[in-house]
């Protein structure tokens, strides 16, 4: 998503060069003019075209792609471009307020907030700098608390290294929705030379006051008194590490153990194959850590700490909770203390236990398409709001988006109160399964280097689907197109969601396999989860490249 046009077709040496030197007129950056050059010096025609082959585009979190030069890639001249069409369309609404920016500890993170900023400030918004790199939740909860007309948070969260991003909220404090993203991308395509676009230095870098005003009220957000709870913490190599404590002493708990290796931000990520405590392997330092401490909860964040992850002891070592899992636990916990009234949401690739829990309880539920910025506006009331991928809004009133800080400190509350009790998460979990039987929950995802392949794998899904999943005849077959590209699949007990990821270049399989309450809780898991691997292998297979 850039203001330069869409670049000539790969196949013309010349038009490539041309698009290319009329780039390098532009670019404000030594390094990515360097490296533009020295593909063009090679004659590496597929590199130049890789980089031109069209714009980056908003997605599911706003602009995220690879670090390098062209439009197809994260870099100075994109982020000014984005920057100037942002402040284009605020102005063309009559927007007027102050703009905060935010960033993280990624490659070119800094540079790309400071441009940012420069270019709002040149536009003539009140351009608030965040003092230092920190979690993208601040960012979001500074929005409301300045009163601000919109945000922009550098981040590319739990990608790889070689990635970065840049996120817009608007004065609501959540992420953008259509059509307000195809807007923006509209005034960023009609930016014209970038000599044009004023820029000013006189932007204010914020002091501390934004961070201590959220670490006060996710101080504030514990349910029960008690607090005697020993926790092994990892930032994963991201900012987190430093609010955390604050906030956990906020809080009254201790400080938690650290990861040391991955404590402070490292943006090559150098423990990790990904920095996402998802990915096999992320967790393996923290559960080593707690082995060896005698910890009760294991709390990660991704490098934005906008997600958080929760491993917990089992009789043979440590295991990390679904973000399903948590999500149920997060919210029992909520309806038990009795915080409030309000509806209770998650996503249609989430667990339907939510919706099981809700019902018995009396609490309005919701549920919307993938991503926090549909769960956030899933109901006027929202209490509370989570996806399965590890995204939880403990406090929508606080952080209108997901927020892995608060979610960390609500964990720890619920685990703390059930310490106390001589009981854990997994015993909760346990009580759970015996009022609404096992939702048992798993994920099949084919990464791919080349983007066309999902839209092929998703054709030839909705031109075939399967007719029998676990040997039960597939009862419904639930194509949301236009709305989302989404499939649903129904079977017996067992319930599969097909759609591209929002993120990254995968396509994802969402699985469900459900047992009914009455057996015993352990016989019933087992079956679960055999069947839960069974259908596991029946996606891997339908969903193989032809």
């Amino acid at each position: 998503m850039t203001g330069v046009p869409p670049a000539p077709a790969p196949d013309s040496d010349g038009d490539l060069r041309a698009a290319a030197r009329a780039w390098l007129a532009e670019d404000p950056d030594p390094r990515t003019r360097a490296e533009l050059t020295g593909l063009l010096a090679a004659g590496d025609w597929a590199g130049v075209a890789e980089r031109f082959a069209g714009p980056l585009e908003f997605g599911t979190a706003g602009l995220r792609g690879p670090l390098r030069a062209g439009p197809n890639g994260m870099n100075r001249l994109v982020v000014l471009r984005a920057a100037a069409g942002l402040a284009a369309y605020l102005r063309a609404r009559g927007a007027s307020g102050p703009v905060v920016v935010g960033y993280d500890a990624r490659h070119r993170s800094a540079d790309f907030a400071r441009d940012t900023a420069e270019v709002l400030a040149g536009a003539g918004f009140a351009a608030r700098l965040l003092p230092r790199p920190l979690p993208t939740p601040i960012l979001a909860y500074a929005v409301r608390r300045l009163g601000a007309v919109a945000g922009v948070m550098v981040t590319a969260s739990h990608n790889p290294p070689q990635d970065n991003g840049y996120k817009v909220y608007l004065a609501d404090g959540a992420q953008l929705v259509p059509p307000a993203d195809r807007e923006i991308e509209a005034a960023i395509a009609a930016v014209g030379p970038l000599a044009t676009v004023p820029r000013s230095a006189r932007y204010e870098v914020l002091d501390e006051a934004v961070l201590d005003g959220y670490l006060a009220a996710v101080g504030a957000l514990p349910r029960t008194g008690h607090r005697e709870l020993k926790i092994v913490y990892t930032a994963m190599h991201g900012v987190g590490a430093a609010v955390v404590r604050a906030a956990l002493a906020a809080a009254g708990f201790g400080a938690p153990e650290l990861v040391g290796e991955q404590a402070e931000p490292d943006p090559d990520f150098p423990t990790v194959a990904f920095p996402n405590p998802e990915e096999p392997g992320a967790m393996d330092l923290a559960f080593a850590r707690a082995a060896g401490t005698g910890a009760d909860l294991v709390i990660a964040n991704d490098p934005d700490a906008d997600r958080c992850a929760v491993g917990v002891p089992t009789g043979d070592g440590w295991r990390m909770l679904r973000g399903d899992e948590v999500g149920v636990l997060l919210a029992d916990h909520l309806i038990r203390t009795g915080a409030g009234t309000g509806t209770f949401a998650t996503t249609i690739v989430s667990s339907a236990l939510l919706r099981a829990l809700c019902t018995a309880r009396g609490v309005p539920y919701a549920e919307t398409l993938t991503g926090f910025k549909w769960i956030v506006r899933a109901a006027d009331d929202l209490r509370y709001g989570y996806e399965e991928a590890l995204g939880y809004a403990v406090e929508p009133a606080l952080v209108r988006d997901k927020d892995g800080i608060s979610a960390a400190v609500l964990i720890a509350d619920l685990a703390a109160s059930l310490r106390a009790e001589g009981r854990t998460l997994l015993d909760r979990l346990d009580d759970l399964a015996a009022e609404f039987g096992v939702h048992a929950t798993d994920q099949v995802s084919v990464r791919v280097d080349d983007l066309g392949r999902i839209a092929t794998l998703m054709r030839r899904l909705r031109a075939a689907p399967p007719t029998t999943l676990l040997g039960h005849p597939v009862d419904t077959v639930a194509d949301l197109l236009p709305e989302a590209d989404v499939v649903r699949l129904h079977a017996g007990r067992c319930r599969v969601v097909i759609r591209p990821s929002g993120t990254e270049p995968k396509l994802k399989a969402y699985l469900e396999v459900t047992e009914p309450p009455g057996r015993p809780v352990p016989e019933a898991r087992a079956s679960a989860t055999a069947a839960l691997s069974s259908l596991r292998a029946e996606l891997t297979a339908l969903l193989a490249p032809a």
